[in-house]
C-alpha cells in the first residue's frame, strides 16, 4: 500500500469516527430520517460545484441507474439506520459495530461474486460476531433489551456497506471519485428529502445540532466519500473498507473526549474480538503474521 493511500485511510478513519459523534448529537433533535436527509443534501450542495469545477459531470452519463442503486446501499439506507441507532447507542459502541463492515463485505463477495471463504476467514466471521455479543453483553445482562434493535440496525447498515462497496468496485470503479461521490449523494437526497418531510421535528433544533449536521454533511460525507471512492479505485473494495479497522478507535476517542462516554471492559473486549474477526476474515492478520514469521526465519538463517 502506498504511503499516500495509508495517510488517506487514517484521515478517513478519523473523519468517519467523528461522524458518530455528530450523529449522536444531532439525530435526537432532528430525528433519524430528517437528519440524514439534510446530511446528504448538504453533501450534495458541497460536491456538485466541485464536480462541475473538475468537469467530471459527463463521467456519470450512462450510469444513473447503477449510481442510484449504489447510493441506496452506500448512503441512504445505512445512513438512516445509523441515525436510528445513535438515538440510543453511544458514538463509540456504534463505531465499533460499524467495524463489522469488512466481514459483511466478505460474505457478500462469497455469495455474489463467488469469492472463496477459507477456514481462517470462516473462523474470523465466528469470532467477529461473538465480539458483537460481548460488546453488548453488559447491556443485555442489565435487561436493556432496547439496545437489541439499534444493534441490529447498525449490523444491517454494515451489511449495506458491504453490498455497496462490492457493487461500486464491480460496476462503478472507473468513474472519477468526485463525480461518483456527488452522484451518490444527489441520488440519496432525491430519495430521502421527500420522505423526511413526514418526519419534521416538533421543536427547532439547537445550534449544536445544526452545526453537527453541517459538519457531518460537508466533512464526514462530502470530503470523506471523495476519499473513500478514491481508495476503492486505487486499492479495491476489500482494502478500502479496511478503514473500518481504525474507525472504532477514533469513535471511542471522540466520544470519550467530547461526550464523556465511558469505555468499559466489555467494550474493550468486544472491540478486540471484532477487530480480530475482521482481521482473520479479510486475511490482513494472516498476511501480517506470515510476513513476521518470514522475517524471523530469514534473521535466524
Amino acid at each position: 500500500m502506498k504511503s499516500n493511500s495509508t495517510a488517506e485511510l487514517i484521515l478517513l478513519a478519523a473523519i468517519w469516527g467523528a461522524s458518530f459523534l455528530f450523529m449522536r448529537v444531532g439525530s435526537p433533535e432532528f430525528g433519524a430520517v430528517l437528519f440524514m436527509a439534510l446530511r446528504t443534501l448538504i453533501a450534495s450542495l458541497f460536491l456538485l460545484p466541485l464536480m462541475f469545477a473538475y468537469k467530471q459531470q459527463k463521467a456519470l452519463e450512462g450510469y444513473y441507474g447503477k449510481i442510484l442503486f449504489a447510493s441506496m446501499f452506500n448512503t441512504a439506507i445505512p445512513f438512516v439506520l445509523f441515525g436510528y441507532a445513535t438515538l440510543s447507542l453511544s458514538a463509540g459502541v456504534t463505531s465499533i459495530l460499524n467495524g463489522t463492515t469488512p466481514m459483511f463485505a466478505a460474505i457478500v463477495a462469497y455469495f455474489w461474486l463467488r469469492q472463496k471463504i477459507s477456514l481462517t476467514s470462516a473462523l474470523g466471521l465466528l469470532i467477529g460476531f461473538v465480539g458483537v455479543y460481548v460488546l453488548m453483553f453488559d447491556k443485555l445482562a442489565e435487561g436493556q433489551n432496547a439496545a437489541i434493535l439499534p444493534t441490529i440496525a447498525v449490523l444491517a447498515a454494515a451489511c449495506c456497506y458491504g453490498i455497496g462497496a462490492n457493487f461500486t468496485k464491480q460496476y462503478l470503479g472507473s468513474i472519477k471519485p468526485v463525480a461518483l461521490a456527488a452522484g451518490s449523494q444527489v441520488a440519496a437526497s432525491i430519495v430521502l428529502v421527500p420522505i423526511s418531510l413526514a418526519f419534521l421535528p416538533d421543536r427547532t433544533p439547537s445550534l449544536e445540532a445544526i452545526y453537527s449536521v453541517i459538519l457531518l454533511g460537508v466533512v464526514c460525507t462530502g470530503i470523506a466519500y471523495i476519499l473513500f471512492f478514491r481508495l476503492i479505485a486505487d486499492l479495491g473494495a476489500a482494502k478500502a473498507v479496511s478503514v473500518t479497522y481504525l474507525i472504532p478507535a477514533f469513535g471511542l476517542l471522540w466520544g470519550a473526549i467530547f461526550l464523556g462516554e465511558q469505555i468499559t471492559l466489555w467494550i474493550i473486549l468486544g472491540s478486540c474480538l471484532i477487530l480480530l474477526g475482521v482481521g482473520l476474515t479479510t486475511g490482513v492478520l494472516t498476511k501480517a503474521l506470515r510476513k513476521i514469521f518470514k522475517v524471523n526465519s530469514i534473521a535466524e538463517d
